[in-house]
């Protein structure tokens, strides 16, 4: 069992979002969002904006992004101006931006672990909370008759075991044997120097390094931050 294109492989200590992207961007959807022919339309709302403040620059903010306050820098796809009538008449793209997944037209995650993926590999997460939510996670596991983890390799020869952590990517697999287990304890079944390679199909699917990982989920039993997909903090399970 081989992977076609090489996934991101996190050592969990929160690589930089655009390297992350590339990584996990084989066929070039990153690249073509944000690399545009021509300028986009002005949505309604800023059409609207720009009539009442003329002389003016407006961003654009992606929908991936729910914080609070002024937007960071690769949350912004870029901004109109408008003139001393009010009419729009420039657009300048922010070279610094990274679409989320909501931008990619990648599906809704179908549980913590696929949404923690989803932004950590855009940009929009840290790589931390992938680990925090495997914390608590079951994933199905291929077996073999004996019983043990379907290894294989990946593209740069990494030896990995493919784990999933929903229906959805695991039946695209195909019908093969499987059983369910607690990703803290699959950690140490794993063979030797092998990485766990998270929901192979999904636009996010990501290799991840065990010993990095392990030491993560540990974490969770600390009172450590954990950000939320609209850019608050709560502390991670076992805390409360």
């Amino acid at each position: 069992m081989t992977d076609s294109a090489q996934p991101p492989a996190f050592p969990l200590d929160s690589p930089p979002p655009d390297e992350a992207v590339r990584a996990a961007d084989p066929v070039g959807a990153v690249a073509e969002a944000k690399e545009r022919p021509d300028p986009p339309e002005p949505p309604e709302e800023i059409v609207r904006a720009a009539r009442l403040a003329p002389g003016h620059w407006f961003g654009t903010v992606d929908p991936g992004w729910r914080g609070e306050g002024v937007p960071p820098d690769y949350a912004v796809a870029g901004r109109w101006r408008s003139d001393a009538t009010g009419e729009i008449v420039e657009w300048q793209d922010n070279d610094a931006y990274l679409p989320s997944p909501q931008v990619l037209g990648w599906p809704e995650p179908t549980d913590p672990v696929d949404a923690a993926l989803q932004r950590a590999v855009t940009g929009y997460g840290p790589a931390e909370d992938v680990a925090y939510a495997l914390t608590d996670a079951e994933v199905a596991v291929l077996t073999l008759p004996d019983g043990s983890p379907v290894t294989a390799t990946g593209s740069d020869g990494t030896p990995v075991v493919p784990v999933f952590t929903s229906s959805r990517y695991l039946n695209l697999v195909g019908a093969l044997a499987f059983e369910h287990r607690a990703a803290i304890e699959l950690l140490p079944q794993l063979p030797e120097e092998h990485r766990i390679y998270v929901n192979p199909p999904s636009p996010a699917g990501a290799v991840l390094e065990t010993g990095p990982l392990a030491e993560m989920m540990a974490l969770t039993k600390t009172a450590r931050p954990r950000t939320e997909p609209d850019g608050t903090e709560r502390v991670a399970a076992g805390d409360a």
